[in-house]
């Protein structure tokens, strides 16, 4: 397994501070799932968040339309947070090396430190196993 250890809470907080545009992959329009309710919260902060998920792509989930891919996205993109499951998150982060992202951010309970070395490796910063909806109150 490969050694990763998260930003400490003044290199999150820079990073929070720094990020304005958010690619939220695993997008959901239901208000009971995690990521519906992160994607408010982090909109409510005044972050511009792009939801992303290939089964709503067009819609609009928060009054922000749905991309299918992050390839799809037409803007820079700051973070990406992931709301996919610990496997899948490692075909996240190549996207996110791909666009040229700032950063990746890998939800409470999405643990795959193959892939935070490799976004590491590329000039991202990596967060793993937490919740910015949690990181933002706590650290500010």
């Amino acid at each position: 397994m490969t050694q990763f250890e998260n930003p400490d809470d003044l290199q999150l907080k820079t990073l929070l501070e720094t990020t304005k545009t958010i690619a939220l992959v695993g997008a959901s329009p239901k208000p009971e799932r995690p990521s519906n309710g992160v994607m408010k919260f982090l909109l409510g902060r005044g972050y511009h968040v792009i939801p992303v998920n290939p089964g709503q792509a067009g819609n609009k989930i928060h009054g922000q339309t749905v991309v299918a891919q992050l390839s799809d996205i037409t803007e820079p993109v700051d973070m990406v947070d992931i709301f996919r499951n610990s496997d899948d998150a490692a075909g996240v982060v190549d996207d996110a090396i791909a666009i040229g992202a700032k950063s990746v951010w890998m939800q409470l309970g999405v643990i795959n430190p193959d892939a935070a070395a490799k976004a590491q490796k590329h000039g991202l910063i990596a967060v793993m196993d937490r919740c910015p909806a949690i990181e933002i109150p706590r650290i500010f």
